[in-house]
């Protein structure tokens, strides 16, 4: 019963005040998910510089695993869209897969001696592989409005966060350039383009339709929470090979 007033004032939420933007609505009904993201230990560790390397170097490994998904996962929802120049700008981010945070894994995986066959050998952990899996059976499977409700959080949370943790800064150079990679103008102006995407779909959705978006974005953005702390402990399939 408690879930299910739960579910309901989230509903709630998202109906009203018609002026206000679905993405405004969208964040106020999971805000409590974002204050657990920024409290975990991952994080505080990535400002403060007291974050293991080895923590991060699995968070990256998995990271590049995710990204080759997310790109597969993004690239069906722009087939799947109503209008050409929303086709093109999710076709290009797809096809890109984020040019920066590419680079960006290139360069952790160098200074930290970990080669492309390292990666490839590494198999994606539980958290990546359920959070992945969920992204491309829903881009596969549910409608444009909800697929890029699904895809949301990736771009949106890395976004809040990386301009939260910049304020800080980190004592770690090599944590400091992975806060200035999601602080930037430029990864800015990314999601800030899918975020407009999101509001037109939303100023002509039905109550059915944003009911949806709002469980698939909540979904993803709890996903994002386990990934960081799935990297956090470096967890991996039961049982643990001896």
């Amino acid at each position: 019963m408690h879930q299910w007033l739960v579910s309901l004032s989230i509903f709630g939420l998202l109906l009203e005040s018609s002026a206000e933007n679905l993405t405004d609505k969208l964040w106020e009904a999971n805000r409590d998910i974002y204050q657990e993201i920024l409290r975990h230990p991952f994080l505080k560790g990535l400002s403060d510089g007291t974050l293991g390397r080895d923590a991060f170097a699995f968070y990256m490994i998995q990271d590049a695993h995710y990204l080759r998904e997310f790109a597969r996962a993004l690239s069906v929802t722009a087939s799947k869209a109503p209008r050409e120049d929303w086709a093109t700008l999710l076709s290009t981010h797809a096809a890109e897969t984020f040019k920066e945070e590419r680079q960006l894994h290139e360069s952790v995986f160098g200074q930290y001696g970990i080669s492309a066959e390292q990666v490839a050998r590494t198999e994606p952990s539980p958290q990546a592989f359920a959070y992945t899996s969920f992204l491309v059976a829903t881009a596969y499977s549910r409608p444009f409005a909800e697929s890029l409700s699904a895809l949301l959080p990736c771009y949106w949370i890395y976004w809040e966060v990386g301009k939260e943790l910049k304020k800080q800064g980190s004592k770690d150079p090599i944590y400091q350039r992975w806060i200035n990679a999601y602080a930037s103008e430029e990864y800015g102006n990314s999601v800030k383009a899918v975020l407009e995407i999101v509001n037109e779909v939303g100023r002509t959705a039905g109550a059915e339709e944003l009911k949806k978006m709002n469980e698939y974005f909540r979904r993803s953005a709890r996903y994002e929470w386990m990934f960081w702390d799935s990297a956090y402990h470096r967890r991996s399939w039961p049982p643990e090979n001896k």
